[in-house]
């Protein structure tokens, strides 16, 4: 199966998948598509889907809300603050969160005062789980609100069904039962992520103390997978072999996945949690000349097994070397990384 790059740099190749190859075709082409993704997965960590079976409009529709949500007031947004590592719900406002590799809370807190994430966001768990409720704007009397809460419910349940297929494409290019994880992906323990990153001045990204100011510092997820959706403004930048950083171009259609820490460890280390980060945006005509970058949105869907389920090596990629870690709950490993982080 012939795959173009999205991205070829450094000796960083993300490879550019038609997914309905694997959702609707042959059992050859499906099994040359799956793969592919694990081939995406163990060589740069990364990889863009197209054809993956969620519309533009359905996109539009949830970057739209995002906006609208965004737009509301400090007052609004501050009431929906965001709780606790184990819930993981909620909002966080400017300079709250850093996202980092490093898992000392007072490192953590050091670098966030020196170089902080120039990002809001909302955090949203699936809807269902007791003692951890998800945060709204008060819908009485506000329709706006009313749409926001159906959009976003929608959605994640939308990616809940891509995170399944791409765990089932990872399972089929292993060479394992395709349903293997299904049972640990159906509880829906995944958290949807609006992101937004306001407009700055052009100056502030050119610091003199030595340190890169950032949108969003420098890390790998923690969890299974993530499915990011971008805007056209870029900044996504994904760590090279080389050990630079090469832009993640948006691609209008596709979704950009990338593999997190959890996978890794689940797969014996042969599956790559590559660091990446959001800088400042690349050139582009309608900002040149002027003195502020515009705001930049993102969706990011963080896929996690379910939090009950152990996670110990898959089948296939320990039997050689050995298991390189001892299997550990999936919600307690995730709950330990977030709380680093906040």
């Amino acid at each position: 199966m012939a795959v173009d790059a999205a991205v070829a740099k450094d000796d960083l190749v993300i490879p550019l998948i038609d997914f309905s190859s694997f959702l609707s075709g042959d059992a050859a082409s499906k099994k040359a598509t799956a793969q592919a993704v694990l081939e995406g997965f163990q060589g740069a960590g990364f990889i863009y889907l197209k054809n993956h079976g969620i519309s533009p409009d359905t996109v539009s529709t949830v970057f739209s809300n995002s906006a609208k949500f965004f737009a509301r007031s400090s007052q609004q947004k501050d009431a929906l603050a965001w709780y606790s590592p184990e819930a993981n719900r909620g909002y966080t406002a400017q300079g709250r969160e850093k996202v980092t590799d490093l898992d000392n809370v007072d490192d953590v807190a050091a670098l966030r005062e020196q170089v902080p994430d120039l990002k809001e966001s909302l955090e949203i768990g699936r809807d269902d789980e007791e003692g951890m409720p998800n945060l709204w704007p008060a819908t009485e009397g506000d329709d706006e609100a009313k749409v926001f809460k159906e959009v976003m419910l929608k959605f994640f349940d939308t990616c809940k069904g891509l995170h399944m297929q791409v765990m089932r494409a990872i399972a089929l290019g292993m060479g394992i039962e395709e349903s293997w994880f299904d049972g640990f992906t159906d509880e829906g323990d995944n958290t949807l992520r609006l992101l937004h990153y306001p407009g700055v001045p052009k100056s502030v990204f050119k610091r003199n103390d030595g340190q890169l100011q950032v949108r969003a510092g420098e890390h790998s997820d923690y969890g299974s997978i993530t499915l990011l959706f971008q805007d056209d403004r870029g900044g996504l930048q994904v760590k090279s072999p080389q050990g630079t950083f090469v832009d993640a171009t948006p691609i209008p259609g596709t979704i950009v996945i990338n593999a997190g820490d959890l996978l890794a460890r689940w797969s014996n280390d042969t599956i790559k949690s590559t660091k990446h980060r959001v800088v400042e945006p690349p050139p582009k005509k309608d900002t040149d000349g002027a003195d502020s970058y515009p705001p930049r949105y993102s969706i990011a869907y963080f896929c996690n097994p379910n939090f009950k389920r152990m996670i110990e090596a898959i089948p296939g990629t320990y039997e050689a070397a050995g298991k390189k870690y001892e299997g550990i709950q999936s919600g307690e490993y995730i709950v330990r990384r977030l709380t680093a982080t906040y």
